[in-house]
């Protein structure tokens, strides 16, 4: 995490820092109402953290789901995305891409390691809450330990950005 903070606020994408959009904060799948039968989302829950923002940091936070294993947060890396009727992400940026108008442009690999340093503040946050004996949810000592190996998965993908 220390590596973390001293690296991500020097390998800001400089392109980026012009597109200002809002963005929903937790945007992933299981926070969008698919249509029963049409392959199209119909609404986004869970808005309280919506801001202005860098919308490729918002989007980058949802395609996360495709580099991150089910076993460690909520992630599809590893599944039979084809069956699950998910496209992969190389195909799922394209398509972002092509509706939105905004290129991926800047290093994809700095939003992931940005979004997985996010998730892992996160997860340790609850994680001193168990420590505190503050915690509420019987499952916070299971997602506090999940922080560091999100933060070593940020950092493999900070390591893959072009210096």
């Amino acid at each position: 995490m220390n590596r973390l903070i001293d690296w991500l606020p020097q390998h800001i994408p400089a392109s980026q820092n012009a597109k200002v959009s809002v963005v929903h904060g937790d945007y992933r799948l299981d926070n969008l109402i698919f249509h029963p039968t049409e392959p199209r989302v119909l609404a986004m829950l869970d808005w309280e953290l919506s801001t202005l923002g860098d919308p490729l940091a918002d989007f980058a936070y949802h395609c996360m789901a495709w580099h991150v294993d089910p076993s460690q947060f909520r992630g599809i890396a590893g599944l039979d995305w084809r069956a699950l009727g998910i496209p992969d992400e190389a195909d799922y940026v394209k398509r972002y891409s092509a509706r939105t108008g905004f290129a991926i442009e800047g290093d994809w690999n700095f939003y992931l390691a940005y979004n997985m340093f996010r998730i892992a503040a996160i997860l340790q946050g609850i994680m001193k809450r168990v420590t505190d004996g503050t915690a509420a949810s019987a499952q916070a000592i299971d997602a506090g330990q999940r922080a560091r190996p999100m933060a070593e998965l940020a950092w493999q993908y900070a390591q893959k950005v072009d210096r």
